[in-house]
């Protein structure tokens, strides 16, 4: 089991979807000591930018050349990117709600990865097809004001839809949610942190024993 944590939350120790992401790390070391768990802090400064090189790199690999120049390097930098997320059989990711999406920081590192030929492939006639085939995900999604059964005012949710959809565009198929989602509004969320924590560590237990 080749296992990457991919963290967004810039919070450290006070970050809850950190907390719930441990409960599982530390699940699979108990259930599986040999399983390979490579974590990667978004945060750390290592995720190249994507920017003019890099898109002018994307649409011309997708033209069918080769970049070259300040193009090139940038193409080699997200191809070491995606080589990294690729040598992994299983996902972790853990994700906080920003401003109803994701934070800016899984954004970049997504459109990255998000390369043809790598991530996905593309035909004129039947559209995308992702490349990452036979890979598992499980993902931590929290929010400290928006909730399921909430009034509009409390926030909408384009956080999980549009992640899971990037997973399965790019052939990520089999996806495990866990959601931390208490309600400020009152002072108890204790019994949402339990019920996360111990979604997580039944995710890690089946993601673990799974072929």
């Amino acid at each position: 089991m080749k296992l990457l944590h991919i963290s967004s939350s810039p919070r450290g120790r006070d970050s809850e979807s950190l907390a719930v992401a441990r409960t599982f790390l530390d699940t699979v070391r108990e259930v599986n000591p040999d399983a390979s768990i490579d974590e990667w802090d978004l945060w750390d400064g290592a995720l190249p930018p994507f920017g003019p090189d890099a898109v002018a790199a994307k649409m011309t690999v997708f033209a069918g050349r080769q970049p070259s120049g300040d193009a090139a390097r940038a193409w080699d930098a997200a191809i070491a990117t995606f080589r990294r997320f690729d040598a992994a059989d299983t996902y972790l990711f853990s994700v906080p709600m920003w401003n109803a999406g994701v934070p800016y920081i899984l954004k970049q590192f997504i459109d990255v990865v998000s390369q043809p030929g790598l991530a996905f492939g593309f035909d004129p006639e039947s559209g995308y097809t992702g490349l990452l085939r036979g890979k598992r995900a499980a993902v931590v999604y929290t929010s400290a004001v928006y909730g399921p059964g909430r009034p509009p005012t409390f926030g909408a949710d384009f956080q999980a839809p549009y992640f899971e959809d990037w997973l399965r565009w790019a052939g990520v198929t089999d996806i495990s949610p866990v959601h931390f989602r208490p309600n400020l509004a009152t002072a108890d969320a204790d019994a949402a942190r339990r019920s996360a924590h111990a979604q997580a560590a039944e995710t890690a237990k089946l993601l673990t024993a799974a072929p």
